[in-house]
């Protein structure tokens, strides 16, 4: 990676921008401005540096938005960061990106998750090893399957442009990485995944991932605009718990952002905020056949080929 410092800082720049610009969208769409949390990690901690979190809580629309930035350093890479990469395992690292989740209160509207991210892996006398990683992945709670379509197609047409083979890739990564093993089931309809990204160079690489991360609102909005006046009951509402009570599953027990975050002794309020506000579990409960509920499981987690 030529220019580290000029490319590092543009990295910055459009992540900072892209933070502010998906804040400034969703607080008006619900009509509630995001607060504002900077923050910086006090001198002598293991980890440099600091971030800003946009948060939105009990908002006209938004039952819990959080939209992070964070720019953090620390003299050795995390296991969990290294697993991939066993040679660069002891390296000092510099991490930063953007990482949102929205919980809304319909449980016609979907939960949606999106993260754009650099590491960079250091060594004295030695050129610094890159790599991005990121996607965006819509969880439903009642499943549509035009919602579905259009925000796969979304994901493809920002990849598009660096490669046919993109899309097809990393919706299959998607697939298998939100996956909970112990339960059987996709986490939602998936959407597009991708890490240890670097082999088309800096500069390329850096032109996907924005391409990524500027499709967020494309892909989201229109849902939520279509879906945000439908009306439910008390038991819809009841299983979006249930179902909330899986996504926390997979952010405690297999997100490797999560345990990248809690392994660094990163920021325990800015990782965990992508926790929905309520959730619930029930014993041994299946859904009726013939429910919305159960076409959620029979239909909607499970990989399939939505466009």
């Amino acid at each position: 990676m030529t220019d580290s410092s000029n490319d590092t800082q543009a990295v910055r720049s459009w992540l900072q921008g892209l933070q502010t610009r998906i804040a400034d969208t969703l607080g008006g769409f619900d009509g509630t401005p995001f607060a504002t949390d900077s923050w910086q990690r006090p001198p002598g901690d293991k980890l440099r540096g600091g971030g800003c979190t946009r948060i939105l809580e009990g908002g006209q629309f938004f039952e819990r938005a959080g939209i992070g930035f964070s720019d953090v350093a620390g003299d050795t890479l995390p296991g969990s960061a290294s697993a991939a990469r066993p040679q660069l395992a002891g390296r000092g690292f510099e991490a930063m990106g953007v990482s949102l989740v929205l919980h809304p209160h319909n449980p016609h509207c979907p939960t949606v998750h999106m993260n754009v991210r650099l590491l960079i892996a250091t060594k004295p006398d030695e050129a610094p090893v890159f790599w991005f990683g990121g996607g965006m992945d819509l969880t439903p709670y009642y499943g549509y399957e035009d919602d579905a379509r259009h925000f796969h197609q979304v994901c493809r047409d920002a990849l598009q442009p660096f490669g046919a083979d993109l899309y097809p890739s990393f919706k299959r990564w998607c697939d298998e990485y939100f996956f909970l093993k112990h339960r059987n089931e996709t986490r939602g309809v998936g959407g597009i995944f991708f890490d240890d990204f670097s082999e088309p160079g800096f500069e390329r690489s850096f032109e996907m991932v924005k391409s990524v991360g500027d499709a967020f609102l494309t892909a989201y909005m229109p849902i939520i605009e279509k879906r945000c006046d439908q009306p439910f009951a008390r038991a819809e509402r009841e299983f979006q718990a249930y179902r909330r009570g899986r996504y926390v599953e997979f952010n405690l027990v297999y997100d490797r952002g999560t345990l990248f975050g809690l392994q660094s002794g990163g920021r325990t309020e800015s990782i965990l905020m992508s926790m929905p506000p309520t959730a619930s579990w029930r014993y041994n409960w299946t859904p009726e056949d013939g429910t919305p509920e159960a076409q959620l499981y029979s239909d909607f987690l499970k990989p399939r080929d939505w466009i």
